[in-house]
């Protein structure tokens, strides 16, 4: 497979090359990706849904634009004015981060092993491996415990990427191994002294940091670039503080069932062994909707219809939410997403 290093005709220019290039004044309606890639990326999905059809999946098809959310603290969704209420209050729909909400009421309503290709929206979200509008891949299987959705998360790297087998590792075993310092255990100060001993740039921002900043900088300066280099790597059993929508497995520390695949240092792939309880899940939002105040950010809904679903009873089972634009990048070589994308954000 070609490197993407070197340069290629935009689509709409010339067959000998003489067209404009994507930064020539007048031609930012061009796309920034190349017509060899955009074939590369529906062969991608084509062998994606082959993948997931061959396993027994249906694949489903869940509303973008839904008056809930996903409460997490670090992720911004866009919202939508939808006018004002019988009593004058401003009604809002948000343009979803995920299809997580509504894939998992299908599960509860009956659902099987579901998959959907689709668009997710998030605010502040820009740079080498991000755009604001993004295409997600997500799936769900009834009966998983996180040891199998592992399993077909690296089937499914094997088989789309032609990669070796995935190789676990624990997330108190990558810090350990790679930024010297006991994730769980360790004191505030000693994480800041493992940044500073292992040189990372520590911003000022970081001396009112809480537990979990500081174990986020130390992953992605640290511990990620190392991960998946020679093979895929899934990072796995994350603290309990940063279960999200996992269930946390009660042993001496309690681990959240929560797993990441690595590929070439790059996140892929976030996978969940689902919490079913809507009364921990209902206290999880109110913590994140807090964080969120804490920081100066805006509260969002705090009921879901997701919630009454996992009151009807949401049955045992792994999801995977993954990055559709990082697989073709990887696929293809490719150095961000602009080449990977017909129009990202700053060409939209």
């Amino acid at each position: 497979m070609s490197s993407h290093d070197e340069r290629r005709p935009p689509i709409g220019s010339s067959s000998t090359g003489r067209g404009e290039s994507p930064a020539d004044e007048g031609s930012d309606w061009r796309p920034t990706a190349t017509w060899e890639l955009l074939r590369k990326r529906v062969a991608l999905l084509h062998e994606l849904r082959a993948f997931f059809d061959g396993r027994g999946f249906l694949e489903v098809d869940t509303p973008i634009l839904s008056t809930d959310t996903v409460v997490d603290r670090h992720i911004d969704p866009f919202a939508v004015p939808l006018g004002h209420g019988a009593a004058g209050e401003q009604m809002l729909a948000w343009l979803q981060t995920s299809p997580e909400f509504a894939m998992k009421r299908l599960m509860a309503a009956g659902g099987e092993a579901i998959y959907q290709v689709t668009h997710a929206f998030r605010r502040h979200e820009a740079g080498t491996l991000h755009n604001p509008e993004f295409t997600i891949v997500e799936w769900y299987r009834r009966g998983d415990a996180m040891a199998d959705g592992m399993r077909l998360l690296s089937e499914f790297c094997q088989s789309l990427l032609g990669t070796p087998p995935a190789v676990p590792l624990a997330y108190r075993a990558a810090f350990d191994r790679y930024a010297s310092v006991d994730p769980v255990f360790a004191t505030l100060g000693e994480l800041a002294d493992a940044a500073h001993h292992h040189g990372v740039a520590v911003p000022a921002s970081m001396a009112a940091a809480d537990r979990d900043t500081w174990l986020d900088l130390l992953l992605v300066s640290l511990v990620e670039p190392r991960l998946g280099q020679d093979a895929p790597v899934i990072l796995h059993d994350y603290p309990q503080s940063q279960a999200a929508l996992a269930v946390v497995r009660p042993e001496h520390p309690p681990v959240a069932e929560r797993f990441e695949l690595y590929v070439r240092g790059i996140e892929l792939a976030n996978g969940y062994h689902e919490l079913l309880d809507a009364e921990v899940l209902r206290a999880r939002i109110h913590a994140n909707n807090a964080a969120r105040a804490t920081a100066g950010k805006s509260r969002l809904p705090e009921e879901s219809r997701l919630l009454a679903a996992m009151e009807h009873g949401l049955p045992g089972c792994t999801g995977v939410a993954l990055g559709f634009d990082r697989l073709v990048m990887l696929a293809t070589g490719a150095k961000n997403l602009a080449e990977v994308m017909a129009f990202p954000f700053d060409r939209a």
